[in-house]
């Protein structure tokens, strides 16, 4: 039970809540729950951070361009604060855990540091600093993460939410800093996990994506245990939830029982983020990832024949310490070999801990640069091609709510998690339409609503 020490309602006042949040849908779900437990002391989440009385930043560290954004901008808002010094302002997040309580010391308008293991802990932290202008840093790992199960629903009228079902990793591999600033394993009991997702369902979720660090290892460390393709099934059978999505999945952990869930379960989407980081099983190793590119491409061929038209979505690392043009090279041919629907690529980058951080033979800036402008190229190839495939093709779409592009559109997702833009503004957001796709971009795709046939 997460500790909330709330104030007397009577003397509650309204007061302006904005949350900064860099990072993955982990930490989209962590401020969801953040924004929950803050609405006992009587905040309310405003869109501007200029009307905020208290300002949360949810900071990410696997990466260093995920830190310099985050210290970017936690030395604007402490010009906002020194022109309001009634602003209360706190860090959370992975940065704050890597930090702790050196944040306080050089950031003197910081008034609390809140660890991955302690959101529990943030009404608390706010009080002290409105009331006794206290200043604290909790960043302690606890036994157990109080906050993991605090049920906060997405803002009126969502049709997709997050449902955090773990925290942590105990894989360690040798350039991830997750399992340090998020700690080891945790899974949830699939009872609570189940009861919050009916209670989406009640309010209108028509999708649910089931988020941890490694959702495969879901249930190891539970007394009673439901592995996750037995939760995929038990949240299958939820009236109301229409499509199931998840993320992530360690290709090593990916199992047969698994795989078989895209053949058996028609709620599940049509999609996996599998992560392969490279294509040379060289530097696979290096990277302590557990798996070679041929168990990898095994795997993704296994996927394939039992949900056929799945997309297959990964990550690549690259300018990993050692990696030789011959390395690379290996990872152009997984991509030409597999054809990823998309990819999120990133340049390697040393975090302060890791076993990498110590390995010799960098890569030089230039060198990494060039090959991540490479693998995108190639991966814009591949995504147009998978979208202009799709055209001429009739699918169904999640209507999610108005489109970007313009009021006469709504904008919603295929099962493969493609989104699709539609000129029809009078559908409503949690209608599933089946839709004809007229145009493809490299983001997106454009539809239009079958016409039923005269009778």
């Amino acid at each position: 039970m997460a500790r909330i020490m709330p104030e007397d309602t009577a003397t509650i006042e309204a007061r302006a809540l904005f949350i900064q949040t860099f990072g993955c849908q982990m930490n989209v779900r962590d401020s969801e729950q953040m924004a929950e437990l803050l609405r006992t002391q009587g905040y309310e989440l405003v869109d501007d951070e200029r009307e905020a009385d208290l300002i949360i930043l949810n900071t990410c560290s696997i990466r260093a361009k995920a830190e310099q954004k985050a210290a970017s901008y936690l030395g604007r808002i402490g010009e906002m604060k020194r022109r309001k010094r009634s602003i209360v302002i706190g860090m959370a997040g992975c940065l704050a855990q890597q930090w702790g309580r050196r944040a306080l010391d050089r950031l003197p308008y910081l008034d609390f540091v809140c660890g991955t293991h302690n959101i529990d802990m943030i009404p608390e932290m706010v009080q002290d600093a409105r009331r006794h202008k206290t200043r604290r840093a909790e960043t302690a790992f606890r036994e157990t993460v109080a906050s993991i199960g605090v049920a906060a629903l997405p803002a009126k009228g969502s049709v997709t939410a997050f449902v955090t079902i773990m925290q942590g990793c105990d894989n360690y591999c040798t350039y991830c800093i997750v399992p340090y600033v998020r700690g080891r394993e945790e899974s949830r009991e699939s009872g609570e996990i189940l009861q919050e997702i009916r209670i989406m369902a009640d309010k209108g979720v028509r999708e649910v994506t089931l988020l941890g660090q490694n959702v495969n290892s879901y249930g190891m460390k539970l007394n009673r245990r439901l592995d996750f393709p037995g939760l995929l099934d038990r949240v299958s059978e939820i009236e109301g939830i229409e499509r199931i999505r998840f993320i992530s999945s360690h290709p090593k952990d990916l199992s047969d029982r698994l795989i078989d869930a895209f053949r058996v379960l028609p709620k599940l989407c049509d999609h996996i983020h599998l992560p392969v980081q490279a294509g040379s099983d060289r530097i696979l190793k290096l990277m302590g990832r557990g798996y070679g590119t041929s168990e990898y491409i095994e795997k993704v061929a296994k996927l394939r024949e039992a949900r056929p038209g799945i997309a297959i979505t990964t990550d690549f690392i690259v300018g990993f310490p050692g990696e030789a043009d011959e390395d690379f090279q290996k990872t152009i041919d997984l991509m030409e070999k597999i054809r990823f629907d998309n990819s999120f690529s990133f340049k390697y980058s040393p975090r302060p801990g890791i076993a990498a951080e110590f390995m010799e033979q960098g890569v030089p800036e230039e060198v990494k640069r060039e090959r991540l402008t490479a693998v995108q190229a190639l991966q814009r190839l591949h995504s147009c091609h998978s979208n202009r495939l799709m055209v001429g093709r009739q699918v169904e779409v999640l209507v999610e709510g108005p489109s970007k592009r313009g009021e006469e559109d709504v904008m919603g997702r295929t099962g493969t998690n493609k989104i699709v833009n539609i000129a029809a503004p009078s559908i409503d957001a949690g209608s599933t339409v089946e839709v004809t796709i007229a145009r493809a971009y490299l983001h997106s795709l454009r539809g239009e609503v079958r016409k039923k046939e005269k009778s």
